[in-house]
């Protein structure tokens, strides 16, 4: 590092570097030390990840303007609904690790649950394919409420409509967020 930085003041790069990493050091330690509540651990571990969702959500969207479809105004709100999505699936994903004994459980709930609501989120084929108690289970999947959201969004939205659906993804997260905070609770505290 001498020969790249100098030195400065007659001491050496590496040795002027230390007290700075200490002091780094000790508000990275002090950081972890902090008093959080479970609540906020929760709402921060989930903010973080559904920021991550918002932004990841914007790829495909991406890909598919690459491969043709044509870009509206509304497309601005993707990472928003990707956000409120992952908001409400990460809070899911702190409630159930809270429940389930090891991460091999994951599994069932994979194939039991998420697939299933993949299925009926109108992503693969329109609902009114559906049997009627499929439609109904639609209705209160938030998946699919995130689907119809993007695809209103690029292809024109329907403002009533879209009320609903974004009132669906925030009881979803809220619903969520107390069962998250609720059992994680149990287990960091307990």
């Amino acid at each position: 590092m001498d020969g790249v930085v100098g030195p400065g003041g007659g001491v050496a790069a590496r040795v002027r570097a230390v007290p700075p990493v200490l002091g780094v050091e000790q508000l990275r330690v002090r950081g972890r030390a902090a008093p959080i509540d479970v609540h906020e651990l929760v709402t921060a571990e989930a903010c973080w990840t559904a920021a991550r969702a918002g932004v990841y959500g914007c790829v495909p969207l991406s890909v598919a303007i690459a491969f043709g479809l044509d870009p509206s105004p509304g497309m601005v709100i993707v990472p928003l609904v990707g956000f409120l999505t992952g908001l409400g699936f990460t809070l899911f994903g702190i409630w159930i690790s809270s429940l389930v004994p090891s991460i091999n459980s994951f599994d069932y709930i994979i194939s039991g649950l998420l697939t299933p609501l993949f299925l009926v989120a109108g992503t693969f084929f329109p609902l009114s394919a559906l049997p009627p108690w499929a439609q109904y289970v639609a209705a209160v999947n938030p998946l699919y409420h995130c689907v119809e959201l993007v695809r209103h969004a690029a292809f024109g939205f329907r403002p009533l409509a879209d009320l609903g659906h974004v009132a669906g993804l925030v009881i979803f997260a809220a619903l969520m967020w107390l069962l998250a905070v609720r059992f994680m609770r149990r287990c960091l505290i307990d």
